[in-house]
């Protein structure tokens, strides 16, 4: 069916939880979106409490400390937060091809079968029984026990047991977590056949960022078109398409028939973090940020996300935060000069913001 971009704009905000604020929990996020950027962690924590109205950081902190979301890498060699019952079949769509990506940069760290068979002993046997190690404090024990850690092999080690399923993120460890046994610390698990697993990346991808196409979630899984039209075929109705300039977009069934009727995207204003999903979840940006301002937001195109300043669904500029133990200020950057309306939102969310790491919040120079 044909849709305007401003339709499209509104589905994605609705399916992404930044209209209707209404997944009541992080945790309930995590389920909505199936995996959320996590790489910078703060940041990841902000996505999180940006889509949950009146959560905290500590509600964050506090599910990842009882494992109610699990934070690993299960696509792209990059951490995302998950659902901890979903990250096993997620692993096994994507792990094949992401290990086997790595075997020359294995050859160049010299890291042979033996280095990971004995470091994987030894992880498993401090870890057993509920345990917990953090980064530094692994790379020590693996090095007093004869297992080189420097020039990113420690790194290597912990992204194979990661990817293989043996170890994830867990309780929080100062400004970051330890490492735990995934099927102690997550021992729940869905089990799907390989099909089936496709069909659910492509269902659960599509009800939380969609709609998307084809290639947005090639790009977002770093599957496969082959394994991408699997998925098309296994869902059947229970997927559906429109267009916009142009342009095929995937979209659940449900997100389809609730667009008939669809009163217009709210006009406010958000303060997204660093990598987040509204931007970064799809390889075509064009329909939330011009070209010439992707460069603002990824400077020399590094993969380096800064926070965005959102407005009626499009990226219109970045901002930036100074804090202190009791403050926190926010300091929109903006491509162009924001409207009285905008500068009130960019208050609103400023607040929001510092509620949810439990500060008052000021605004600098809002253009």
């Amino acid at each position: 069916m044909p849709a305007r971009r401003a339709d499209l704009l509104r589905m994605r905000r609705s399916a992404q939880l930044l209209d209707d604020r209404s997944a009541p929990t992080p945790v309930a996020v995590v389920q909505r979106m199936l995996a959320v950027q996590a790489q910078d962690f703060g940041a990841a924590c902000w996505a999180l409490g940006a889509r949950s109205a009146g959560s905290t950081r500590d509600d964050v902190l506090a599910a990842l400390d009882d494992g109610s979301i699990v934070r690993s890498w299960p696509m792209r060699g990059t951490l995302h937060f998950a659902p901890p019952a979903d990250l096993r079949w997620m692993l096994g769509v994507t792990t094949t091809r992401m290990i086997a990506g790595l075997t020359l940069r294995h050859r160049q760290l010299e890291l042979e079968s033996e280095d990971f068979t004995r470091a994987r002993d030894v992880v498993t046997e401090a870890l057993s029984g509920g345990r917990s190690i953090g980064r530094a404090e692994l790379m020590a024990l693996w090095e007093a026990n004869g297992i080189a850690t420097a020039g990113q092999r420690g790194y290597h080690l912990i992204y194979f047991f990661a990817q293989n399923g043996l170890l994830c993120w867990g309780p929080t460890h100062k400004t970051q977590q330890s490492l735990v046994l995934l099927d102690e610390w997550a021992p729940e698990r869905r089990e799907l056949e390989p099909d089936e697993a496709l069909g659910e990346f492509l269902l659960r991808y599509l009800t939380g960022h969609g709609p998307a196409t084809l290639k947005d979630f090639v790009w977002w899984t770093k599957g496969t078109v082959a394994g991408a039209k699997t998925a098309v075929a296994v869902l059947g109705d229970r997927i559906s398409t429109l267009e916009v300039d142009g342009v095929e977009y995937l979209a659940t069934a449900e997100q389809a028939d609730a667009e008939a009727g669809t009163p217009a995207a709210r006009k406010g204003v958000d303060l997204l973090p660093a990598f987040d999903e509204y931007l970064l979840g799809y390889q075509d940006r064009t329909p939330v940020i011009d070209d010439e301002h992707f460069t603002v937001v990824v400077p020399g195109k590094n993969g380096v996300f800064a926070p965005i300043l959102v407005s009626a669904g499009r990226v219109v500029g970045t901002w930036r935060r100074a804090s202190t133990s009791s403050a926190v200020t926010v300091e929109p950057l903006p491509f162009a000069r924001l409207t009285a309306a905008e500068k009130t939102g960019v208050r609103r969310a400023a607040t929001a913001y510092g509620r949810f790491l439990g500060l008052p919040a000021a605004v600098t120079a809002e253009d």
